[in-house]
C-alpha cells in the first residue's frame, strides 16, 4: 500500500513538472509601458508619460494600456509583442524606414539548419518591454503607395526595380508604403539591399509575407518565417492610420509535400483568426478595414472563416498580389461574406511584372509585361474617411496611360463592321464602363466586357520566342565554329523569355468598328470610367482604304 502511494506521489510530481513546469517556461508574463517619446530617443525618460488606451498584442491576445500606459501580456518562448499604432501617433522607423513597433522574444533563437539566418537567442524577458510613440498629424484623406511582388532574384533585378519604379516615386505624397509579399525571389539575403532601395522613397514601409519570402530549409511552417521576422517583425499585425484600420496577415502555409519538397498552401490559420477576432472587437463597425495578404482571397482554404470575422461590416477592402495579374473579385455568400454589398477583393499589379522577363529596352530594362497584358507598375490608394479609390500607375509611363487599344493599322472600308477593336483597361473591373467612337464626330457606343487573351501580350510572347529560338541556333552554331569566332560576334543579351500568360485577362473589352467607315486616316477613341468615377481615354490611329 505504501509502495502504491509512493508511486502515486511520484506520478503527481512528474505531471506537475511537465505540466505546470512547462507552462511556466512557455507562458511567462511580459510587462511594459507605451509612452509618448517627446525627445525621440526611444527610451522612456522620467519625465515622459505613459499613454492610456493603446492596444498591445502577443499575436493573439490584445490588451489596452492602463491610465499609466502600462500593459501585461502572456508570452511563450516564440512570441513577438507589438503595439498597434493608434491614430495620430507613429512608432520609430529604422534607417530603411521600416517601422519598429515590436519586440521579439525567442530565448533560444531560431533553430539550426536554416539556409538564411534567423533570430539570435534573445535571452530572458526584460523587466519592462516599452514601446515609444511620437505624435504626428493624420488627415481624414491620405494616400498609400502599394507594391505587389517586387521579387528580385539577384542584384541586377534590384537595379531594374530601382530605375524602373523607385526613382519615379521618390518624394510621392503618400504617407506610407505597403508591399504585398514576395518581396524577394527566394534569396532572402536580398532583403537588406531591397530595403535600402525602397527606403529612398522617403516614407515608412510596411511589408506582407509571401511564399518566396520563406526559409525553405525550415522543418515546418512555424520556422519558415524566421528570417522575415528578423528583418520585418511579425507576419500578422495591425495599425491605424487616419480613420482607416489596416490588418496585415500571413496566408502562406509552408509544408513538405509527399516527395518531401518544400511547398505551400493558402490559409490564415486559427492563431491569426483569433488575433483578427480580438483586433476587430476594438474597431468601430463603420470604420474602413483594409486586410492585406499575399495569396488571393478566394484561394484560401479558410476564406469563409475570415469573411465571417469581417461579418457584415459595410466598409471593407482586401488586397493581395502573387498572381502577376491585376484582377478584382466581388465576393458574396459563397465565400462566407454576409454584407449587403459584395466584399471587394483587389488582386494587385506587380512591380516585377512577369518576373522581370521580356526583351530589354533602350536603357537595358525588360518590358516585363504582366501575364494579363497590363504593364508592370504600382498602385496609389486614396482613402477618405471610410471610402477609398485605387489608381494604377504603369512604370515609367504617363499617369494617363491606362489602356492598350488593339486594332489593325489598315483595313478596307467594306470590312470595318467586321473588324474588332480590343481594349485592355489595366485597372478595369466588371464595374467599369468602356465606350468607343471613331473620330471626334462619331457617337460613343458601349463596348462589351469580354475577358480573353490579351493580343498585345501574345504578340510580345511570339516575338520573344522567335528571338530565343534564334539565340539557341546561334549558340549551337557558335559551338561548332568556336575557333573562328571573336568575342564581338556574340549575340547581345535581350532579356529573359516571357514564360506564359493567362487564358483570360479579366479587364478586356471588345467592339466592332462602324460599318462603311469613310476612306482616310481616323482616330479610334476609347473612354472608360471605373468603379471610383475616374475617367481615362485611349486612342489608336487606323487607316481605312
Amino acid at each position: 500500500m505504501i509502495y502504491k502511494q509512493w508511486n502515486f506521489v511520484v506520478l503527481i510530481v512528474i505531471l506537475i513538472f511537465f505540466g505546470i513546469g512547462n507552462s511556466v517556461v512557455a507562458n511567462s508574463t511580459a510587462t511594459g509601458t507605451v509612452f509618448l517619446d517627446t525627445n525621440g530617443n526611444q527610451v522612456k525618460d522620467d519625465n515622459e508619460k505613459g499613454l492610456p488606451g493603446v492596444r498591445v498584442s502577443n499575436g493573439q491576445d490584445i490588451v489596452q494600456t492602463d491610465a499609466n500606459g502600462q500593459y501585461t501580456l502572456a508570452v511563450s518562448d516564440d512570441t513577438i509583442l507589438f503595439v498597434i499604432k493608434p491614430r495620430g501617433f507613429m512608432t520609430p522607423v529604422d534607417e530603411n524606414r521600416l517601422p519598429k513597433f515590436y519586440y521579439v522574444h525567442k530565448p533560444h533563437g531560431s533553430p539550426d539548419g536554416l539556409k538564411y539566418a534567423g533570430i539570435a537567442p534573445t535571452g530572458p524577458l526584460p523587466e519592462s518591454i516599452d514601446f515609444p510613440l511620437t505624435e504626428q498629424p493624420e488627415a481624414d484623406t491620405f494616400k498609400v503607395l502599394v507594391f505587389g511582388d517586387t521579387q528580385p532574384n539577384n542584384m541586377q533585378e534590384i537595379e531594374w526595380l530601382a530605375h524602373d519604379v523607385i526613382e519615379e516615386v521618390i518624394g510621392i505624397d503618400a504617407v506610407f508604403g505597403l508591399s504585398l509579399g514576395d518581396l524577394v525571389g527566394d534569396n532572402l539575403n536580398l532583403f537588406y539591399p531591397l530595403n535600402e532601395v525602397i527606403a529612398t522613397v522617403g516614407i515608412p514601409w510596411y511589408n506582407v509575407y509571401g511564399n518566396h519570402d520563406m526559409n525553405r530549409l525550415a522543418t515546418d511552417d512555424r520556422y519558415a518565417d524566421e528570417t522575415f521576422e528578423r528583418v520585418y517583425g511579425p507576419t500578422c499585425y495591425s495599425f491605424d492610420w487616419g480613420p482607416v484600420h489596416f490588418i496585415n496577415i500571413d496566408n502562406v502555409h509552408f509544408y513538405h509535400n509527399e516527395e518531401n519538397k518544400p511547398s505551400y498552401f493558402s490559409e490564415v490559420g486559427e492563431q491569426q483568426l483569433t488575433f483578427i477576432r480580438n483586433d476587430l472587437a476594438f474597431v468601430p463597425k463603420d470604420q474602413l478595414v483594409v486586410v492585406s495578404f499575399h495569396i488571393p482571397l478566394i484561394e484560401m482554404r479558410d476564406v469563409k472563416e475570415l469573411m465571417n470575422l469581417l461579418g457584415a461590416r459595410p466598409h471593407t477592402l482586401s488586397l493581395s498580389a502573387h498572381t502577376h495579374i491585376q484582377r478584382d473579385d466581388f465576393v458574396g455568400p459563397d465565400h462566407g461574406w454576409h454584407g449587403d454589398d459584395p466584399h471587394h477583393h483587389h488582386n494587385h499589379a506587380t512591380t516585377s511584372g512577369s518576373w522581370w522577363q521580356g526583351s530589354l529596352d533602350e536603357i537595358g530594362i525588360p518590358h516585363t509585361t504582366m501575364r494579363d497584358g497590363a504593364p508592370n507598375g504600382y498602385g496609389i490608394f486614396t482613402f477618405t474617411g471610410n471610402q477609398y479609390s485605387i489608381r494604377f500607375k504603369a512604370a515609367r509611363r504617363p499617369a494617363d496611360y491606362q489602356m492598350n487599344v488593339w486594332a489593325p493599322w489598315e483595313i478596307a472600308s467594306e470590312e470595318t463592321d467586321d473588324t474588332d477593336v480590343i481594349v485592355n483597361v489595366f485597372g478595369g473591373t466588371e464595374r467599369s464602363t468602356v465606350e468607343i467612337r471613331l473620330g471626334e464626330a462619331g457617337a460613343w457606343r458601349p463596348m462589351t466586357y469580354m475577358p480573353q487573351k490579351d493580343p498585345y501580350f501574345q504578340a510580345l510572347k511570339e516575338r520573344d520566342e522567335t528571338y530565343h529560338l534564334e539565340r539557341k541556333m546561334h549558340t549551337a552554331l557558335r559551338e561548332t565554329m568556336k575557333p573562328l569566332l571573336k568575342e564581338e560576334d556574340k549575340l547581345p543579351q535581350r532579356g529573359k523569355r516571357l514564360v506564359y500568360g493567362v487564358p483570360k485577362s479579366s479587364h478586356i473589352w471588345q467592339a466592332k468598328l462602324p460599318a462603311n467607315a469613310p476612306k482616310g486616316t481616323h482616330v479610334i477613341y476609347v473612354r472608360t470610367t471605373d468603379m471610383f468615377g475616374q475617367t481615362f481615354t485611349g486612342r489608336r490611329i487606323i487607316r481605312v482604304r
